[in-house]
């Protein structure tokens, strides 16, 4: 099956950008405070009234018990620029049930997207597989521009190797400040962990890992001989067996200091993602 083929999800164009907007609403309760989508306006000290500030800004407790006037100061608001690091490869592509992987990642993708530029941060996407499909957006605060990508993005191929750890090595040197790097992906990339600590070290990363029942072995089922897609490595499994050893990553990125969550295709996911947004700087950098 080429690029040309048809997406994945089901869905027509406009059940697609449906479905993106629903899930952006839904998200957009768990990230009000968050900095996984951008920062406010934090109260930073009071100070004395000088003449032109505007008297919105006095601060009548300070006043009051001081006799004399003060104005609140605020943080001007903070515009990280967030870039979504999407894996396209063929392994996103397995599935079990009624979508992929591949398609729940393109609507989160999408969606958390959508949220970030209502609060004003702006958004890239790179995206990690073949490079006659190789997308790279710079960030943007234009909904339609996302929306383009989305689109793009719903077609895959299930011959497409993954660049995930080549592909943020490359974007790293572009970054002109501090950025988010969310990273939506199996982690089927060998070098992917190794790519992320070093990006980890200068921006503020987090990992979306997806999986679907299959590889977990959750699903049952007789004996098969299959080939791992991006990597050519053969095996021999059955359906009550995991896939890969060794597969399960969180433990690793959270020893790195990588906020990440695991998302399961056959597991409500709405519910654990709007946590992860609204409490991943109360928690720590610690694994949800």
């Amino acid at each position: 099956m080429n690029s040309a083929s048809t997406p994945n999800d089901h869905l027509d164009e406009k059940q697609f950008a449906l479905a993106v907007k629903r899930l952006a609403d839904s998200l957009a309760y768990g990230a009000d405070s968050s900095p996984f989508l951008g920062g406010g306006i934090d109260f930073v000290q009071s100070r004395q009234y000088s003449p032109g500030d505007s008297v919105k800004s006095i601060d009548w407790r300070v006043t009051a018990r001081t006799g004399k006037v003060f104005v609140k100061e605020y943080e001007a608001p903070k515009q990280m620029p967030m870039y979504i690091i999407l894996d396209t490869s063929a392994s996103m592509c397995v599935s079990s049930l009624r979508m992929s992987k591949y398609a729940w990642a393109v609507q989160i993708a999408s969606s958390l997207a959508l949220v970030a530029q209502n609060r004003m941060s702006p958004v890239g996407l790179m995206g990690c597989g073949a490079k006659e499909r190789d997308l790279h957006f710079q960030p943007s605060l234009s909904k339609s521009v996302v929306m383009q990508w989305a689109h793009s993005l719903r077609r895959y191929n299930l011959a497409e190797s993954t660049s995930l750890s080549t592909s943020l090595r490359r974007l790293l040197p572009s970054l002109k400040s501090k950025s988010l790097l969310l990273v939506i992906s199996d982690l089927h990339d060998a070098d992917a962990m190794s790519a992320l600590k070093l990006a980890n070290q200068e921006h503020d990363c987090a990992v979306l890992l997806m999986r679907d029942p299959a590889e977990e072995g959750e699903i049952g089922g007789g004996i098969f001989r299959a080939q791992e897609a991006e990597s050519g490595h053969a095996f021999i499994s059955h359906g009550k067996k995991a896939w890969f050893a060794g597969s399960n990553y969180q433990d690793e990125l959270t020893r790195a200091g990588i906020d990440n969550l695991l998302l399961k295709t056959n597991e409500a996911m709405m519910s654990k993602l709007r946590h992860f947004l609204k409490h991943r700087d109360v928690l720590g950098k610690s694994r949800l």
